[in-house]
């Protein structure tokens, strides 16, 4: 079994506070293959009083824009380096397939890229003003921001959150997923290669309710930025307004795919299985409902059903469709969805397989298409996390526009029609942070603003759009007559 690195702390190891370690599960393989340290509020302490010290007086807080970018760019490059290594731990740490355990690993450097590249292009502006006056607005980083992200994407997480904060100038202190966080602290060892100076980049991993409950509340940080599950970020967010900072929350969703009768496919058909076979469908933009034109529901939804049929689940090795779930609670959670559409006398449409030699002990379920599912049931209201579909019809423009507005959640949404007026109408009137046309995703989509409406969370993280969550604007107004 792997030991535990401890709490990495300005660029090096330390021994956690607590002493204490938490096993980490291959879930592929049901079995403990190795530990992280159970980081407290005390390493949480140090962890920021180390990012307050590099963004005050140390040697990231004196760097210009450039030289961060310089830096940023170099650990891009870094990680396109290690990317075989990456997504070895990647996979194993949380089930999924190489496949998709390498395009995250590419992903999380294209974060790098593409904020080295903006550090230096987030300018201010100059405004008109009385005469006499000269004003200018500019960008000035919060100071310390936490970040503390999800087991399901943690190599993408880790840039996602990290490098537009970096890029701005804030010091960071990261807590990840004790569920799967091996690629976070191989990342932090390969960003001292890098160049990042003592300090800039802090990582306390441990439990949610230690390490993560002590980072949202230290008074010390001056912004917070949580990818989870809508519960926590109430705790996060009534956290961070106790101490009257900002922070970005991304929440989850039950996102929709609206699909018109007239809908090109052969094209389309990829996309609507794999959004929600994806990572085992553990995406919090994971096209889980299907909503179908009631004039080509059986053609459309019987495409769907041979299509699912052919899924298989297996190892990170066997690079098939889809993986295991995380974890035991996250497989009784999905097979307990499942249990219930069924007394509920969901006709179970499809369902893909397991494949031959898997660990007996993995948390393997089989992806299952329902339909038609009634509008009110938990299955075509609740996020499921898990490869489970709900086909619903619906009757026309109006009536599908009322059924993807009528969750709880806003993330993101697909449209499928080839009337491209219709396609514009539906999009501008359905609620969601992103909306797709004719697509579904945009393999990772590094330069798109990204986040949520109502129950999916607040702010925009991708793109520059997260520059702007991740500064303050402050207005400079110089008399000069």
């Amino acid at each position: 079994m792997e030991s535990a690195r401890g709490v990495f702390i300005d660029n090096c190891w330390r021994p956690s506070a607590s002493g204490r370690t938490v096993d980490v599960y291959a879930p592929a393989e049901g079995i403990a293959y190795a530990q992280i340290a159970a980081g407290n509020a005390a390493d949480i302490d140090a962890a920021i009083a180390a990012a307050r010290k590099a963004h005050e007086t140390g040697a990231w807080g004196r760097l210009s824009a450039a030289e961060r970018g310089r830096v940023l760019s170099k650990m891009g490059l870094i990680v396109l380096d290690h990317a075989e290594e990456l997504a070895l731990i990647e996979a194993r740490d949380t089930g999924k397939p190489m496949k998709q355990a390498r395009a995250d690993v590419q992903a999380c450097a294209r974060y790098f890229e593409f904020y080295g590249g903006a550090a230096d292009k987030f300018h201010g502006e100059t405004i008109p003003f009385l005469n006499g006056y000269f004003v200018a607005t500019e960008h000035e980083p919060h100071g310390v921001t936490g970040h503390i992200i999800p087991w399901n994407y943690p190599v993408q997480m880790f840039a996602r959150t990290l490098a537009p904060a970096l890029a701005v100038g804030n010091a960071t202190v990261l807590k990840p997923a004790e569920d799967a966080c091996l690629a976070s602290l191989r990342l932090a060892e390969l960003s001292v290669e890098a160049g990042f100076p003592e300090g800039a980049i802090n990582i306390v991993p441990g439990l949610g309710t230690e390490a993560g409950a002590a980072l949202v509340a230290h008074r010390g940080i001056d912004f917070v930025a949580f990818t989870g599950s809508p519960e926590v970020g109430v705790l996060v967010q009534t956290a961070a307004a106790r101490n009257h900072i900002g922070c970005t929350l991304e929440l989850g969703g039950k996102s929709p795919q609206l699909v018109f009768a007239d809908v090109d496919l052969e094209a389309a058909l990829p996309s609507l299985v794999n959004a929600i076979v994806q990572n085992a469908g553990q995406t919090c933009s994971a096209g889980s409902r299907l909503l179908v034109e009631r004039s080509g529901y059986d053609r459309i939804v019987a495409a769907v059903i041979d299509r699912f049929s052919s899924l298989r689940a297996g190892t990170p090795a066997m690079d098939l469709d889809l993986g295991p779930l995380i974890n035991p609670r996250q497989k009784k959670r999905v097979e307990a969805f499942c249990a219930n559409a069924a007394s509920d006398g969901i006709p179970l449409l499809a369902e893909g397989r397991i494949a031959e030699g898997v660990p007996k002990e993995g948390y393997f379920v089989t992806p299952k298409l329902f339909g038609p599912v009634a509008r009110a049931n938990t299955l075509a209201r609740e996020e499921v996390f898990g490869p489970i579909l709900a086909a619903i019809p619906f009757e026309d423009e109006g009536d599908a526009i009322a059924l993807a507005n009528s969750t709880d959640f806003a993330l993101i949404a697909g449209i499928w029609t080839q009337n491209t007026k219709r396609a514009t109408r539906v999009a501008r009137k359905v609620k969601a942070g992103q909306v797709y046309i004719n697509a579904y995703g945009a393999g990772g989509g590094i330069e798109l603003p990204f986040g949520g409406m109502k129950k999916s969370g607040h702010g925009r993280e991708k793109g520059m759009a997260a520059l702007h969550e991740l500064t303050t604007l402050k207005t400079l107004i110089m008399k000069h007559d």
